[in-house]
């Protein structure tokens, strides 16, 4: 099979008319990894047997309930890769990390169970950066992953994985975390969907946590509508994550879109810049309205995120003691103890008022700020980042550099909302653009709406990666 579908649609029809079975479709996922992967270093493992195992069990579904089988089972059919935060039972799961090399969880996160029951394939587990920790993919203790779309770039971080693996056609969708854009920087570095929702829609539950308050659990796909029918099966309450709530999103039919003046402003790319205002003429020429609206808090973004996570880091690595883990605090890499060393100074005393709770007022403001902006329009349109994707090694030196790269998505986490990064266009070096849209906590189906409308327009069909 050398033409895999690469919706869930296209894959579902396929099984269905017996054009060919999930064995097939398994086989050519697993050919592209073996032949792709050794250069863009996407997957730390590998699930061979398992993904045969499922798709054996794919087949025998189909051919004993037909086209009910996809009543009862939604997703299934479609070959999943798993971000290595995501705890998958009886198959280790590293967080990207030297220090967990060989723990094998016990249990299922939540999501993972609700995929699985969904009747998803696994294919293995994606790489990352170590704890999470990154911009670019190139923290991971498993070596940097590379951007299929030229191996000299990097295809964004933390979900580094699952941007390339989605970009090289290995997969139908990823899973990811999105802490200050970690699944939108992918996305928008690999030319594909990447969906942040409202913080505490989808459980935390068996995720190794980054920075608690921050931590969103979405994922990469290849059109707007997988990213929906994804949402709709890991979206909800599951009586394990405090954190959760729920709220109805009504139906929306005119939309006001807003432009951010403050994520345009000095220090963003030209080609950024010229693709986003074509997808804002498309959206004008789909009647909708738009209008500059100004969030001037949102400039202390970084600097109030860069407090909060490294605080909540200190904290969430404290755990691991090397007692119920198996290895010593000396594995961690140089990013992790330097976030671990900041955290512990802005939560120590003396330097606690000055710094954490001056963020987490400062977050405040942003947060409703936000809120109001939202009384005013519908959805934002923003770059995902500043730059088209950057060379490996270009701001591995300079941590404050890179840290920079998420300026233009911490704001969706700080407060809460959910966003959509999509891929538009391809810049003078080869290498995917894009946009996002952001909407208020708990309206993603307008976020979808608008997305499948800007697909419609601009007869998008999903980018892979000329490998």
């Amino acid at each position: 099979m050398n033409d895999i579908p690469l919706t869930i649609k296209e894959i579902q029809e396929g099984l269905l008319k017996k054009d060919f079975s999930a064995v097939n479709l398994v086989d050519a996922y697993l050919k592209r990894i073996e032949k792709q992967d050794k250069d863009i270093n996407s997957f730390i493992t590998v699930t061979k047997e398992k993904a045969y195992n499922d798709a054996e069990k794919v087949d025998a579904l189909i051919n004993e309930l037909g086209k009910k089988a996809f009543d009862e089972y939604p997703l299934l059919g479609s070959v999943v890769g798993y971000k290595d935060l995501f705890l998958t039972k009886g198959v280790r799961s590293t967080a990207g990390a030297k220090l967990l090399t060989d723990y094998i969880p016990a249990y299922d996160a939540t999501v993972v169970q609700r995929l699985q029951k969904a009747g998803v394939i696994m294919i293995g587990k994606v790489n990352c950066d170590a704890w999470a920790h990154g911009s670019s993919g190139e923290n991971s203790d498993f070596g940097a992953t590379k951007n299929p779309w030229n191996r000299d770039f990097t295809p964004g971080g933390s979900s580094s994985g699952s941007g390339a693996a989605l970009a090289a056609n290995m997969c139908t969708f990823t899973t990811g975390t999105d802490t200050c854009g970690s699944i939108r920087l992918p996305a928008n570095y690999s030319g594909v969907v990447g969906f942040k929702p409202t913080y505490g829609s989808v459980p935390r539950y068996g995720i190794i946590a980054m920075a608690s308050s921050l931590d969103s659990v979405g994922h990469l796909t290849h059109s707007v509508e997988d990213a929906e029918r994804i949402f709709e099966i890991t979206k909800g309450v599951d009586g394990k994550d405090s954190t959760m709530a729920e709220e109805i999103c009504d139906d929306k039919e005119n939309f006001v879109i807003g432009i951010p003046k403050e994520f345009f402003g000095e220090g963003i790319d030209q080609e950024v810049k010229e693709k986003i205002k074509e997808a804002i003429e498309i959206f004008k020429k789909m009647g909708i309205q738009v209008k500059e609206v100004s969030l001037p808090h949102t400039k202390h973004g970084i600097s109030v995120y860069y407090i909060i996570q490294p605080a909540e880091v200190s904290s969430n690595l404290g755990r691991y003691d090397g007692i119920r883990y198996g290895g010593g605090r000396e594995l961690f890499g140089d990013e992790a103890k330097r976030r671990i060393m900041l955290g512990t100074y802005v939560l120590s005393s003396g330097y606690y008022d000055a710094y954490y709770l001056k963020a987490m007022k400062v977050r405040t403001l942003i947060k409703n700020e936000v809120d109001q902006v939202f009384k005013d329009v519908d959805v934002l349109i923003a770059p995902v980042a500043p730059t088209p994707p950057f060379k490996i090694g270009e701001k591995t030196s300079d941590p404050l550099k890179m840290y920079l790269n998420d300026i233009l998505a911490a704001t969706a986490n700080l407060s809460g909302i959910p966003s959509l990064a999509l891929p538009y266009g391809i810049s003078k070096k080869g290498l995917p653009l894009g946009f996002q849209l952001m909407g208020p906590r708990f309206k993603e189906k307008w976020l979808f709406k608008l997305g499948r409308m800007f697909e419609n327009e601009t007869n998008y069909r999903p980018l892979v990666a000329p490998l």
